[in-house]
């Protein structure tokens, strides 16, 4: 269980100033680390067996104690590495610091997938600096790809570095989305967006994990990512991932994105996004 030690005032506090660098290592190998002790459990339970779970926000969104059991590992270890650090994480970690730097981590980005035995699953780690990422890790077990990124330093896929696609045409691209598990109507306003968006894109792909998407989009495998209703655990780490390859991020109303607080996000390489922004906004 993570530690309930406060730091005191007297308390030598680590460097906030710690380098994008060294950053992205210590995410590289917390999100490597959680994500192959959560696939390590998935194993356990069987090849196309399902994972028990509860549900949060809707009868449609679950949690697993894997969820939880791997938050806490990602937590213990950001503790021990840098104690005075904020934390946010999906399932309730709250940890305020007083280093200015904050971390936001997903430890299974894809409940749904690992629940029911899918590959398109993930751990995704990122630490910010007043509001902005500056280095991030997402891990696919499944896989064994490993994405990391520095602000200022680019973005690599297993230590190879990666850049976004060179598409162009948006009447040939391959744009990736996901839906909300809230119930009040949001899915049936994506919905309706896809099925305007559906006609003038080659094809849409749904994986069923935001982090995975925007790696994707980093990596050049999409061409394009948009979509509604999401949280910083989410999109921190995807959305430096496409910035430092090379891509276009933005929040639907054009301007840039808060990953604190994500109004949606287009994510896009650069020929491309404006394009699919005017999309998504005509289609709304």
């Amino acid at each position: 269980m993570p530690s309930d030690h406060v730091p005191s005032d007297d308390e030598a506090a680590p460097d906030p100033t710690a380098s994008p660098s060294e950053l992205r290592t210590l995410c590289a190998e917390i999100a490597h680390a959680a994500g192959s002790f959560a696939h390590g459990q998935r194993r356990l339970l069987g090849a196309g067996s399902r994972a028990a779970h509860d549900t949060k926000s809707s009868d449609v969104d679950p949690v697993t104690e894997f969820d939880r059991a791997t938050e806490r590992l990602v937590v213990d270890r950001i503790r021990a590495a840098r104690p005075h650090d904020s934390i946010v994480g999906e399932e309730g970690a709250d940890h305020q610091g007083r280093s200015g730097l904050e971390w936001h981590v997903d430890p299974i980005d894809g409940t749904v997938n690992f629940v029911y035995d899918l590959p398109g699953w993930c751990t995704s780690v990122a630490v910010l600096h007043d509001g902005r990422p500056v280095a991030g890790a997402i891990y696919a077990p499944v896989v064994d790809e490993l994405y990391t990124c520095a602000l200022g330093e680019g973005a690599t896929i297993n230590g190879t570095p990666i850049a976004v696609s060179d598409a162009t045409d948006l009447a040939t691209s391959l744009p990736a989305t996901g839906f909300s598990y809230h119930l009040d109507g949001h899915r049936v306003a994506q919905a309706e967006r896809i099925a305007r968006v559906l006609p003038r894109v080659r094809d849409i792909r749904r994986q069923g994990s935001a982090a995975l998407d925007l790696a994707y989009v980093a990596s050049g495998r999409v061409d394009a990512y948009f979509e509604e209703f999401i949280q910083s655990w989410d999109v921190a780490a995807g959305v430096l991932l496409v910035t430092e390859a090379g891509g276009t991020v933005s929040a639907f109303d054009g301007r840039p994105i808060d990953v604190t607080a994500p109004a949606g996000v287009v994510a896009a390489t650069p020929a491309l996004h404006d394009q699919f922004l005017t999309m998504v906004v005509e289609s709304r």
